[in-house]
């Protein structure tokens, strides 16, 4: 199977980006217990105050799959609630070439 990797962006509400990217480590606490988990990155967006980014990549689905169903991952919601501006949005991709890969 091929890797695959995901582009996640994050709204904060207003103000409460700082406690939304707290809140976050925990997401990064289980991405880093997990084998197929290659990159798990948080990245604050440079222009927009209230946005975050993550940048996944996954050995192939299956680790994708073992993340998403994880108890971690179905916790995080609850954790992340309040600080949360919006529905996240998921954008899966397959990559193809590039250094690290």
């Amino acid at each position: 199977m091929s890797k695959v990797s995901v582009l996640a962006k994050i709204p904060a509400a207003p103000g409460k980006r700082a406690e939304l990217i707290t809140a976050l480590h925990t997401a990064i606490d289980n991405a880093n217990a997990e084998d197929g988990t290659i990159y798990y990155i948080l990245h604050e967006d440079a222009a927009d105050e209230n946005l975050v980014w993550f940048y996944e990549l996954y050995t192939d689905q299956d680790a994708l799959t073992v993340h998403s169903t994880s108890d971690g991952f179905k916790a995080l919601g609850a954790a992340i609630g309040p600080y949360v501006g919006g529905r996240p949005e998921l954008t899966f991709l397959k990559p193809v070439i590039g250094k690290g890969l």
